[in-house]
């Protein structure tokens, strides 16, 4: 099982993807995806999404917001992937030239025609959505065979009580 982050870094009607052309044996190699990557031991989902960040980007993301879940059951070396779901919209720092593939700003309008993964095509609107969600993609020899989701109204779950 492995635990990963991916965040969408949103501002002024644009967000930061990665063209994944600069790895080799990269699984998600010719894919652009948002910035993010498997957390170490001990650390949360917040703080891996703000290091992978700004270990991809040079960018330090501001209040990273948890919008989802997804489990992609078997996605690689027959391991189930559970990936949090962020979406930023205020960072500081440059960009710098990303070892894992070219940075670009994408206007939104245009996300949904880059070469994405076929799941992505359904989540990227969710992220967008008022409610939190829980989302299952299940691909077979890279290809999307099916998928499933429950939205929660914020929050997500009841009020903690001390």
């Amino acid at each position: 099982m492995k635990l990963a982050t991916l965040c969408y870094l949103k501002v002024d009607g644009k967000t930061l993807m990665i063209h994944r052309i600069k790895k080799e044996n990269d699984m998600h190699q010719g894919k652009w995806n948002g910035l993010g990557g498997k957390l170490l031991p001990g650390e949360t989902p917040e703080e891996c999404v703000i290091r992978e960040v700004r270990e991809e980007s040079g960018l330090t993301i501001v209040s990273p917001q948890l919008r989802g879940i997804i489990t992609f059951p078997k996605f690689s070396n027959n391991e189930d992937w559970y990936t949090f779901l962020f979406v930023a919209r205020g960072y500081s720092g440059q960009l710098i030239e990303s070892r894992e593939g070219v940075l670009k700003w994408i206007d939104d309008d245009d996300l949904l025609r880059l070469n994405l993964w076929e799941g992505d095509l359904i989540f990227l609107p969710w992220l967008e959505r008022k409610e939190f969600f829980s989302g299952k993609f299940t691909y077979q020899s890279g290809r999307l065979v099916d998928h499933q989701v429950v939205f929660y109204p914020f929050p997500a779950v009841g009020k903690f009580s001390n």
